[in-house]
């Protein structure tokens, strides 16, 4: 690759792309909101979500100094992320604390991207973390969601224009931010009903002697203040 290609693709990752259409950005949101909101639909896109919230616990475990065993991706959306360390301090507490967390926080950093009209940035940057997660899979069906999710990213960012590229972008964004309020919702359903007690605000509690409502209640402040600010900014409100 010669000095020109490679200034061509640094100007064409790290460069901006054109603004959406406002009707686009609206469209990619009721689009978001329709893989969200029904149950038949959300049993399918959640495993998206899954990605997400099971990468956030990696990706701290890792910087807090643990070490990551793996990732597992369940067909029923669920998962698990094992890592070893200390069984108490703060590098567990944020460790599990990063799973719910972590969906509406990447869906602002990426509504902060789209803001400043680094589209094809926020693309690659997606796909690179999803091959980093690749690695610490270890299921079948985890490797496939994360290659096709991945692969999704991939092939948009090379071989589409920026329309594509910005309707892409905008509903994935909007996915994770809205997609990121609904499982503190079922976990608290869960909870109220006897189920989850192992869930990782139960852990928290454990970790931390504060009760499990409380980090419900972060679980959803992080959420909708992150649907409120992304959403804000998507829209140049």
């Amino acid at each position: 690759m010669d000095v020109t290609s490679i200034s061509n693709l640094w100007d064409r990752v790290f460069g901006s792309q054109p603004a959406p259409a406002p009707w686009l950005v609206v469209v990619t949101g009721a689009v978001a909101l329709a893989a969200v909101v029904p149950h038949p639909v959300w049993r399918v896109s959640r495993n998206t979500i899954t990605i997400a919230h099971e990468g956030g616990h990696g990706l701290i475990a890792l910087v807090t100094g643990r070490r990551l065993n793996g990732i597992r991706l369940h067909s029923d959306t669920s998962g698990l992320t094992v890592s070893r360390g200390k069984p108490a301090g703060i590098g567990m507490i944020l460790t599990a604390a990063a799973g719910y967390t972590a969906p509406p926080l990447l869906g602002l950093g990426g509504a902060w991207l789209l803001s400043a009209h680094h589209i094809t940035l926020l693309l690659w940057l997606a796909t690179a973390l999803l091959l980093a997660m690749l690695v610490m899979i270890r299921n079948a069906y985890g490797a496939l969601t994360v290659i096709l999710t991945g692969a999704a990213f991939l092939l948009i960012s090379w071989l589409t224009g920026p329309v594509v590229q910005s309707a892409f972008a905008y509903t994935a964004v909007w996915f994770l931010l809205l997609g990121g309020v609904r499982p503190a919702f079922e976990l608290q359903s869960k909870r109220r009903h006897g189920g989850a007690g192992d869930s990782d605000a139960d852990q928290l509690a454990r970790l931390t002697n504060v009760p499990p409502a409380l980090w419900l209640f972060l679980f959803h402040a992080v959420s909708l203040c992150s649907l409120i600010g992304g959403g804000r900014w998507m829209l140049g409100l």
